[in-house]
């Protein structure tokens, strides 16, 4: 009885004071959904923490590759690849990572392609001429005189992508079991005729003349009667020094500025005709492709494709703004004369025609090239006013 009053006081004191059974049980029920609210609340950021971890795995698991370039640094021809190994290493979002060396870190300027072929690189960039000792028919993807067939730089790279150009490269690679994946990725500009350390008033002052040219360039210049040797970038400015050469072609003025020509040689012709348009190219090798994941390796393919319109771009207002340097520096710059330009493409002929009896590769690559330029050609000449006409009207030379 006495337990019973007890209780029943204890339950009235809990009654004032509002708390009665249910309402313990109800607390109870309360702080159990808490405690299971808390521990959702718990899971869901714990999972906020671990799916930001999860998804930079990749980069744990990056793809590191090393490139080389044949090309000195700060020069045109070194920024387009550069340019190219900046994108990729950006869009991947860091799953690649591209290191682009020098040239010679790792090996010799001109064994690049068989570096990559055999693995020694991952990949590189560079230009086709420098296998015409290999096959000659890479020189029309590097410098084939006159265009050739009078394709300019717009018909060229039509023919590289929609007339077929591209694939015959990956054929020609292919045949020699060069294990490699080749994209263009620059589209070259009008060379100039080059440096010389004395005026050149005709075809016949080319007689003779110890000369620097590379690719079937060079086929073209000892047709004409120079004494012609292919040398790597960085060797061309000591040779003239040393006077082992008196003249040189190699590319455009902001590579050319860049390799310290204007300091030898005070003769400076434009334009040349020799090698009017051709592209920079970059390799990946095959086994290191194969291994990339399929949107990686869609990613390379685009990025190239945006690489050689941009680099286009750039490369003309940079050129531009070198000549003025060259002409600072005390150059003569000066217009090729018209007769050495036929007269190139006389030797031109020759030198495609001995090419095309000896080598199948070249015959069809060429005559891609001529069928290409016999529909493009006359309608560009059609289609488009003569350059001179409007430049004249607005910006007449000056006497």
């Amino acid at each position: 009885m006495a337990r019973m009053q007890h209780g029943c006081k204890k339950e009235v004191m809990l009654r004032r004071r509002g708390v009665g059974f249910r309402t313990r049980t109800t607390i109870v029920d309360s702080f159990m959904k808490e405690t299971k609210s808390m521990r959702k609340m718990m899971a869901i950021l714990a999972a906020m923490l671990i799916v930001p971890l999860l998804c930079l795995a990749p980069a744990e698991a990056q793809t590191k590759l090393k490139f080389q370039t044949p090309f000195v640094p700060g020069t045109w021809d070194y920024m387009w690849g550069e340019n190219y190994v900046k994108t990729v290493n950006q869009l991947s979002g860091g799953r690649l990572q591209i290191t682009l060396e020098p040239p010679g870190a790792i090996v010799p300027a001109f064994e690049i392609l068989d570096a990559i072929n055999k693995g020694v690189l991952d990949g590189g960039v560079s230009w086709s001429g420098y296998w015409t000792g290999k096959n000659t028919a890479f020189s029309l993807y590097a410098s084939a005189t006159g265009g050739p067939f009078g394709l300019n730089n717009w018909d060229y790279i039509a023919w590289l992508y929609t007339g077929g150009g591209a694939q015959l490269y990956r054929e020609i690679l292919d045949k020699m079991k060069y294990r490699v994946v080749w994209f263009p990725i620059w589209g070259e500009m009008p060379e100039p005729l080059g440096w010389f350390k004395k005026p050149i008033k005709s075809a016949a002052d080319l007689k003779g003349l110890k000369m620097r040219a590379a690719g079937l360039a060079a086929d073209v210049f000892k047709e004409l009667g120079a004494a012609v040797t292919t040398l790597a970038a960085g060797e061309i400015l000591p040779a003239l020094e040393r006077g082992v050469i008196d003249a040189s072609e190699y590319s455009d003025p902001h590579s050319d500025l860049g390799l310290g020509f204007p300091d030898v040689c005070k003769y400076y012709y434009l334009p040349g005709m020799h090698q009017p348009t051709g592209v920079g190219e970059v390799f990946f090798n095959k086994g290191v492709w194969d291994k990339l994941p399929a949107d990686l390796r869609v990613l390379i393919e685009l990025a190239a494709n945006e690489a050689m319109m941009l680099n286009w771009t750039k490369a003309w207002d940079m050129n531009i703004k070198a000549l003025d340097d060259i002409r600072a520096k005390g150059v003569n710059v000066m217009e090729t004369p018209k007769d050495v330009l036929i007269e190139f493409l006389k030797a031109w002929d020759k030198v495609a025609a001995r090419e095309s009896a000896k080598n199948p590769d070249f015959a069809k690559v060429y005559e891609s090239q001529k069928k290409f330029a016999a529909r493009h050609v006359p309608y560009q000449r059609i289609v488009n006013p003569d350059y001179s006409i409007a430049a004249d009207y607005y910006w007449p030379r000056k006497k």
